[in-house]
Formats: C-alpha cells, sequence, structure tokens
C-alpha cells in the first residue's frame, strides 16, 4: 500500500489569521457603549459643570448679581489666607496619617506573615477598622474615647492615677487640646489595616528561594529584611502611600465629626472649607473653583499610583 506525500513545496501553508476590519472592531466596541455613555452622564458632565459654575461670581444670596468672572475664583483659590491654611493642614493631616499608616502597617504585616495559632482571627480583626464607615468611626472616637467626661482615655488615666493613691487623675478636653493629632489618630487607626492588606501581600509574593538562600548564607532577619525584604516592597510600599494620598486627602467626614475644623482652623482641610465656602458663604463659584484644583491634584496623584500598579502587574507576569 502506498501513501501519498505532498512535496514541501507544493503544501498549502497555515493560514494567518486575518486582520480584524473596523467593522468587527466596532461589533465588539458597541456593548461598552452603554457604560461608557453613562459613566461620561455620570462623572464627566458634573464636573464640566462644576469648571463652568467656578468661572462665574455666584452667590445664592444676591440671586440677581450672577456673572462671568474668568479665573477670578482661581486666583482667590491660591491668594485666599483661609484656604492657604486649609492646604497647609491637609498636607500635615494627609503626611502624618500616610506615614504613621505605613509604618504601622508594615509591621502589623510582618508579624502577620508568620505561622502561628490564631492567625486568621488576628488577621480579620485587624482588618474591621477598615471595614467601618467614616462617620462611625469618628463618632466611636469623638464620645467613647476623647470625651473628657465619659471617655476611655479620661477613665483609663483616672484608673491608673487610683492605683497610686490619686482621688482622680486630670480631665484632659483631647479634642480642644490637641485637635490635629486627635483627627489623625483616629484616621490612623481606620487606614493602618489598608496599608497592611497591600505590604502582606507584597510579603507574600517574595520569591521563597531568594529568602531561604540568604537564610542558608547566614544573613540575619535584619539583614535580610534590609537588603531582600525592603526592596521588593518598594513598590508596594510607593502604591499604598499613594493611594491612602489620593483618599486621606478627600477626608471629610472625621474634621467634620470630631473638630468642626476647629479650634481656631487648625483642623480645617481643603474639603471641609470647600463645605465652608459652599454651605456656609454660599460662594458657589469659590467652592467650585477650589474643587475642580482638589480633583487635578487627585489626577495627578492617581496617575503614578496608576503607574505604579501596571509595573507591579507587568513584573508578575514577567515571572
Amino acid at each position: 500500500m502506498t501513501t501519498l506525500t505532498v512535496p514541501p513545496e507544493t503544501a498549502s501553508p497555515p493560514r494567518r489569521p486575518r486582520p480584524s476590519t473596523g467593522v468587527g472592531r466596532w461589533k465588539r466596541r458597541v456593548p461598552l457603549l452603554p457604560a461608557l455613555v453613562f459613566t461620561v452622564i455620570v462623572t464627566q458632565l458634573p464636573f464640566v459643570a462644576t469648571i463652568v459654575i467656578s468661572t462665574l461670581q455666584w452667590n445664592i444670596l444676591k440671586p440677581g448679581e450672577r456673572h462671568f468672572v474668568g479665573l477670578a475664583n482661581f486666583t482667590f483659590v491660591f491668594t485666599d489666607e483661609r484656604l492657604r491654611t486649609a492646604v497647609l493642614n491637609t498636607v500635615v493631616l494627609t503626611a502624618s496619617v500616610v506615614l504613621i499608616s505605613v509604618v504601622l502597617g508594615l509591621g502589623l504585616a510582618m508579624l502577620l506573615d508568620r505561622r502561628f495559632v490564631g492567625r486568621g482571627l488576628a488577621r480579620t480583626m485587624l482588618i474591621a477598622p477598615f471595614l467601618v464607615m467614616p462617620v462611625a468611626a469618628a463618632l466611636l472616637w469623638k464620645h467613647a474615647l476623647y470625651n473628657p467626661d465619659y471617655g476611655l482615655l479620661n477613665g483609663t488615666l483616672n484608673a491608673v492615677h487610683r492605683l497610686f493613691g490619686a482621688e482622680n487623675g486630670p480631665t484632659i478636653d483631647w479634642v480642644s487640646s490637641y485637635p490635629m493629632p486627635a483627627v489623625v489618630i483616629s484616621l490612623v487607626w481606620q487606614w493602618t489595616p489598608f496599608m497592611m492588606l497591600i505590604l502582606l501581600a507584597g510579603l507574600q509574593a517574595q520569591p521563597g528561594d531568594v529568602l531561604e538562600a540568604a537564610k542558608v548564607d547566614g544573613a540575619s532577619a535584619m539583614a535580610t529584611f534590609r537588603h531582600i525584604t525592603l526592596p521588593h516592597l518598594r513598590q508596594y510600599i510607593e502604591l499604598g502611600v499613594l493611594l491612602g494620598t489620593i483618599y486621606i486627602v478627600q477626608t471629610f467626614d472625621a474634621v467634620y465629626t470630631i473638630t468642626q475644623g476647629g479650634p481656631g482652623s487648625q483642623t480645617t482641610n481643603l474639603p471641609y472649607e470647600i463645605y465652608l465656602t459652599m454651605f456656609r458663604k454660599y460662594e458657589y463659584g469659590q467652592a467650585a473653583a477650589a474643587g475642580v484644583v482638589v480633583v487635578l491634584g487627585s489626577i495627578v496623584i492617581a496617575t503614578f499610583a496608576l503607574r505604579t500598579i501596571a509595573s507591579l502587574f507587568r513584573e508578575e507576569v514577567s515571572r
């Protein structure tokens, strides 16, 4: 029985996939159009309206005096003393919360990366503060801990003083005496679990063979952390800092609930100052201009965050 063999030169070449035509590409994109249109309506149109309002001199207490002023409201945003104070408070608040949360989150992530009995329960309990609603968390700190009459902090101080023979300890009004630390501590409590989750994911993504080789070579725990773990976590730390900055810059709940910007505007940040401009001074144009500035600043920070996320994905794919 003979077998018919086709010479190589006469064999048909493998078919190459045809390049997709314009019609084919649009067929794949059409199902996404409703979501795109919805996103534009919900996000971009209000932002465009805010930009338009930011060019107007508009005070609802003077309805007949609304008129176009161009960039005058933006000039006011960058020259007004109250807004400069709000910007400084925003920088102090954001930097303090982000840095402290990253340091504490790194320490907790290092502990939770080890195996021990009850590790799952410990992780759940440490994540819980991040799941609490911001307003509820602020009310908890204001009344359950900071209250000078029945708060936990003063109650603990009084109990310690009574242990040493004193009748009563000091009564400290924590919110009035230390307004900025009061807000910072409450936000650190809420955002440390977020940083811990990001850094814990980074720790668990470490290559085990590298750590094992360092242990075989006799490297100490500190040397391993300094030369292997910390460089590996650099991108995760950057991601946590960037994402935390984006969210904490927009903090309103804690400032409004705990201190209401006081005393003496010591904790008034940009979102709260925009609220005061909008609902206390009724200056819609100035509030819109300040909001546009905050959004543009957040977009800049978000751009760096997206680049960091993309670099992490590329690193994972290349492994």
